[in-house]
């Protein structure tokens, strides 16, 4: 409440961020954790609106990242981005397998919840493959550009990435 020209009180409409919105700015958070010179990236695994794990890219445990090195492998190579994946220090510790491990390490489980991602363009396909097998029902993202996406990995993963690169769509629902 705040007081008007006369001193009434009056009422000031707020807007609250969406839940989709809320949990999108603490994946931006989680994000600034990351390792990676290249890609800051974070992610929120949320379960009936209540945060279950978080995950940001990096190096696995145990191992030393860019920011220790010093630099980014991939940069020094002129590894083109997308390409050669296994040659990152981050190689199977993305923003969203971790946060799916980190579910299973304290025993969360991430049936039905919704996986919240941002600081790139797409999802790796290794990291699909993680969240449809953890049974992750929706995933949300927000694109470089401020886009936001929403995909149901049930019904908009179900053609194995292979079969789209040789343009062999299946018209059948999964």
């Amino acid at each position: 409440m705040v007081n008007d020209k006369q001193g009434q009180e009056a009422t000031v409409p707020v807007r609250r961020k969406s839940w989709d919105e809320y949990f999108l700015d603490i994946a931006e958070m989680v994000a600034t954790r990351s390792t990676c010179f290249r890609n800051h990236v974070g992610a929120v695994i949320v379960r009936d609106k209540v945060i279950i794990s978080t995950g940001y890219n990096g190096a696995p445990t145990h191992q030393r990242n860019c920011l220790e090195i010093g630099y980014c492998y991939r940069d020094r190579h002129n590894i083109p981005s997308g390409t050669q994946l296994e040659r990152c220090r981050a190689v199977g510790s993305h923003a969203e397998s971790n946060a799916v491990v980190l579910a299973a390490r304290n025993g969360q489980s991430t049936a039905g919840a919704t996986i919240y991602v941002v600081g790139h363009q797409f999802i790796c396909n290794q990291c699909r493959a993680i969240i449809a097998n953890a049974k992750i029902e929706r995933v949300v993202q927000r694109k470089l550009d401020g886009r936001v996406e929403i995909i149901e990995p049930a019904r908009d993963w179900c053609v194995h990435p292979i079969d789209q690169l040789e343009n062999q769509r299946e018209e059948r629902s999964c």
